[in-house]
């Protein structure tokens, strides 16, 4: 399912939730390639990295990035697909910890 309305960079085509709040962050993949977004998009997209980081932009409200990167922590990756999830790598980094896997 493709999402067409008009969202922030960090907001995956696949994805169908709309934008939650102003673009406050942006999150950088572990080659520096990155993409601002609001707080919801930036925290499903730092869930869906493997040495991600996020760093709010300079009129974030304050917190943004913190609350970003609390919020990717109990997201899975790629969140929005369906199926069963049982790798570590399809899980979240939250229940990666509880199941003593990272």
């Amino acid at each position: 399912m493709r999402h067409t309305a008009q969202r922030c960079p960090a907001a995956h085509p696949d994805d169908p939730t709309p934008c939650v709040g102003p673009v406050a962050v942006t999150v950088l993949d572990a080659s520096n390639a990155g993409a601002d977004g609001c707080e919801h998009h930036g925290a499903r997209l730092l869930a869906s990295l493997a040495g991600g980081r996020v760093y709010a932009l300079p009129d974030a409200p304050e917190g943004a990035a913190i609350r970003t990167f609390k919020a990717a922590d109990g997201l899975r990756p790629f969140c929005w697909v369906d199926g069963p999830r049982t790798r570590p790598s399809q899980l979240s980094r939250a229940e990666n910890r509880a199941r003593n896997l990272l």
